[in-house]
C-alpha cells in the first residue's frame, strides 16, 4: 500500500532538509484531491483535512478513484505530509451506546482513509467525562482507541491536548500519558500538541526558556517521539483561562513572541505544524497566515542562534 513518509521517515522533507512542515487546515469540498490543490495555493508544506463532514455522523463514501486522485496530486506537489482531524462529534469516553457506536464508526473511517492516502496521522480529541469519574472515562476511551486501531492497518492515531475545560480528556501531560497507556501504548499511538490549548490550560510557553521547561515536563510524561504533529494557533484568552478560543497568529495572548518560540523549538523539528485559525475573513487560514507562520519560525530560529 502506498504510504507518505511518516515517523522516522518524515524527519527529512522532500527537499532533504530537517524542518518543521508549516501548513494549514484545508477543505475537501469538491473531492479529496482539491485539498492538495488548496494546500499548494496557500503555500503549505503540510495540510490537514476532515475525513467527513464535521457536523454530521455519516462517513463520506470515498472510493479508490478518490484515493488515487489524491495520491497523484500529493506526489506531484511539494507537500510533505497530510494529517486528518477526526470530527469533534466523537466521544470515545462516552458510556451512551449510540454515541459510542457512532464514535467508533467515525474513528475507524478516519483511520481507514488515513491508510488509503498515507496520512501522517489522525488527530483525535479523545472524549469527555460528561461528569463521570475520570478513571472510568479514560478506561472507556482507551478501549475504543484499541478497537479502532485493531480495525485499521497502519495509520497513526494522535491524541490532542485540550484547553483545560472541565470534562474533555487530555488537559495536561499526565492525562495524555494515561490515555496512551489505556490505548495500549503501541507505536501507532502518538500526540498532537496545540500551542493555544497548552497556553489556555496553564502552560507558559511565551518565551524560548519557558517553552523549553514545558517540553522538559512533556518528556518526563512520555517519549518525545510520541509527538508527531503540532497545531499552531494563537489564543484569544489569557494563560490558564481553560477555554478553547483560537486567534489569528500574532493577534492573541501568545502573540508573535509566543508563536516564534513554539515554531522554532528545536525538539519539534520535522513535525507538521498546522494552522487552524479563522483567518482574516473567518474562512480559515489563508496564504498570508501560512506566510506569517513561516516568517515567525525564521525569526525564532535567528533569535535562538543569536542567544
Amino acid at each position: 500500500m502506498w504510504r507518505a513518509p511518516v515517523g522516522e521517515g518524515a524527519k527529512r522533507n522532500r527537499g532533504g532538509s530537517l524542518t518543521v512542515q508549516i501548513g494549514a487546515h484545508v477543505s475537501t469540498a469538491g473531492g479529496l484531491a482539491r485539498a492538495v490543490e488548496r494546500g499548494v495555493e496557500l503555500g503549505c508544506e503540510s495540510i490537514q483535512i476532515f475525513h467527513q463532514n464535521p457536523r454530521m455522523w455519516r462517513p463520506t463514501a470515498y472510493g479508490e478513484d478518490d484515493f488515487a486522485a489524491f495520491r497523484a496530486g500529493f506526489e506531484a506537489s511539494n507537500l510533505s505530509s497530510i494529517v486528518i482531524h477526526a470530527v469533534y462529534l466523537i466521544n470515545c469516553a462516552s458510556r451512551e451506546r449510540p454515541v459510542r457506536t457512532k464514535s467508533l464508526v467515525s474513528l475507524k473511517h478516519a483511520l481507514q482513509v488515513g491508510d488509503a492516502i498515507g496520512s501522517t496521522g489522525v488527530v483525535l480529541h479523545a472524549g469527555s467525562t460528561k461528569g463521570d469519574p475520570m478513571d472510568e472515562a479514560i478506561e472507556r476511551a482507551g478501549a475504543a482507541i484499541q478497537e479502532a486501531l485493531a480495525e485499521s492497518e497502519s495509520c497513526p492515531l494522535l491524541l490532542e491536548n485540550t484547553a483545560g475545560t472541565q470534562g474533555p480528556l487530555g488537559r495536561n501531560f499526565d492525562e495524555l500519558a494515561r490515555l496512551l497507556d489505556a490505548g495500549g501504548a503501541g507505536e501507532r499511538l502518538g500526540i498532537c500538541i496545540d500551542c493555544c490549548h497548552l497556553f489556555a490550560s496553564g502552560y507558559d510557553i511565551r518565551t524560548e526558556d519557558s517553552l523549553g521547561q514545558v517540553v522538559d515536563e512533556l518528556e518526563t510524561a512520555f517519549r518525545l517521539d510520541r509527538v508527531r504533529c503540532l497545531h499552531v494557533n494563537d489564543s484569544a484568552v489569557p494563560m490558564g483561562a481553560n477555554r478553547d478560543r483560537h486567534a489569528n497568529l500574532g493577534k492573541g495572548e501568545l502573540g508573535r513572541a509566543g508563536i516564534r518560540a513554539f515554531l522554532s523549538e528545536p525538539r519539534f523539528d520535522a513535525l507538521p505544524a498546522i494552522a487552524e485559525t479563522a483567518g482574516p475573513e473567518k474562512r480559515g487560514p489563508d496564504r498570508k497566515e501560512v506566510s506569517t507562520a513561516k516568517r515567525l519560525r525564521r525569526e525564532g530560529i535567528k533569535r535562538r542562534e543569536a542567544a
